[in-house]
């Protein structure tokens, strides 16, 4: 999970300071509205604020570092069903013990102050919300009915100590800084994430949830990297909308994870990540994923490991690393669209493998995914590769041709440095009828 280097735009990243790590995007234009809707599945849209509540929590912040997820928790049980929970800006509110917020309805929390978690790794470690996915942990959990967060504060997941460890301890638990579960409706809106110990968003077994203008920034200041610091994971949900976000950070910028259907993801400048992914999947023998209706346009991605990515475990185990191994699993990936991309200095502008976790072809080939692959398109591509994969733009690798179709690549006007001689697609085991890219064999 390398972090790419950054580019110059970041090097203030490095001091965690919310005013030069976390500036606005340059400015991407919106869709046409016909996307929103392609294909006639629902993509939620964040609904307009109104201020009519009954009833409004304001909070003080005990100070010196004291817990204030205790008071968090009455205000929130206090003005539920229609009102609204205010954190104001200026105050630094501290959060040291779990806190469970999914029991809301109709309620606004405005988080216009700056909350931090403490950095008691041991406590974390043995008193967070444990997720089971991918050994996932949380802080906290937010949820109900019309959840509303906004207010354009900042939430600080105080991750160094985090990174520090993992060196020694690859499997700590590393709780997930912002993690929306079991939601129906609501939305989150202009809020800044920095610094988590993992993962930065987590969306789970909801529907119906927006995201619109997130600032995400972290990055170690030591020479131990923050690892796994993707800025969006999204799993068993349905109707989810990504818009309008500036993501710094060392992992997907967005990834669909297992049973994530009808996704629209646009607007978002990412830096330093590994694209915008689907998968992994297929980790769990026992479990069936499915990702399908996914539309994501109108990318900015520098920096970055892959521009789109589609990754898939083999029929066998494998073991990318200490923490994260699998395979076996079986399911689909449908009708999935990255459409418009704008790359700089990525390694590869298109990644898709059925042999995520397995560097033996053979292998592989041999104990193919079963994962089917169906009705992926590529489109609209500009821009450039870093290098590292010298002149390979792209690289679209099946275990198995059957299990891998309606492979689309249209428009893909990308290029690798010159030194390395003309750009290079490898193509494997797929059908090239609709793939519009001179392929070669790998």
């Amino acid at each position: 999970m390398l972090i790419k280097a950054w580019s110059s735009l970041v090097v203030a990243v490095a001091s965690l300071s919310v005013a030069s790590a976390l500036r606005p995007a340059p400015h991407i234009p919106a869709p046409p509205i016909s996307h929103l809707n392609k294909g006639h599945h629902h993509y939620p849209q964040r609904p307009p604020h109104k201020d009519n509540h009954a009833k409004t929590c304001t909070l003080t912040p005990k100070g010196n570092g004291a817990d204030d997820a205790p008071n968090i928790l009455a205000a929130a049980h206090k003005c539920n069903n229609g009102g609204k929970v205010v954190l104001p800006a200026g105050k630094n509110f501290t959060i040291g013990s779990p806190l469970d917020l999914t029991f809301l309805k109709n309620v606004d929390l405005v988080f216009s102050g700056r909350i931090t978690f403490t950095n008691d790794t041991n406590y974390w470690a043995n008193n967070s919300y444990y997720l089971t996915y991918q050994n996932a942990s949380t802080f906290w959990l937010i949820g109900g009915e019309n959840t509303n967060i906004y207010g354009g504060g900042v939430i600080d997941g105080n991750g160094q100590p985090w990174y520090d460890q993992y060196v020694n301890y690859p499997l700590i638990l590393r709780p997930i800084l912002f993690v929306i579960y079991g939601a129906r409706g609501g939305s989150a809106k202009d809020i800044s994430l920095i610094n988590s110990p993992q993962w930065f968003n987590f969306i789970a077994n909801s529907s119906d949830f927006v995201y619109d203008g997130l600032h995400i920034a972290g990055k170690s200041v030591s020479s131990n990297v923050a690892k796994n610091t993707d800025g969006w994971d999204i799993y068993r949900s349905d109707g989810i909308t990504i818009t309008n976000s500036v993501i710094y950070n060392g992992d997907d910028c967005v990834s669909f994870k297992p049973n994530s259907t009808n996704i629209y993801v646009s607007n978002l400048y990412c830096n330093g990540s590994h694209g915008i992914s689907v998968g992994s999947l297929g980790q769990y023998p026992d479990e069936y994923d499915i990702v399908e209706n996914v539309y994501s346009y109108n990318i900015s991605m520098n920096y970055a490991s892959d521009g789109a990515r589609v990754k898939v475990w083999p029929g066998n185990a494998a073991a990318l690393s200490t923490d994260l191994q699998g395979g076996g699993g079986a399911g689909y990936v449908k009708n999935i669209t990255f459409d418009t991309f704008n790359l700089n200095s990525v390694d590869y502008a298109i990644e898709l493998t059925q042999c995520y976790g397995q560097n033996n072809a053979t292998l592989c080939v041999q104990a193919p995914s079963k994962m089917n692959l169906t009705d992926i398109k590529f489109n609209n591509f500009y821009g450039t590769t870093s290098g590292v994969r010298k002149n390979v733009v792209a690289t679209i690798v099946c275990s198995v041709e059957s299990m891998c179709s309606d492979i689309e690549a249209s428009n893909i006007n990308v290029t690798s440095p010159t030194k390395y001689g003309d750009s290079k697609y490898i193509c494997t085991r797929v059908d090239t009828s609709d793939l519009h890219i001179p392929c070669t064999p790998s």
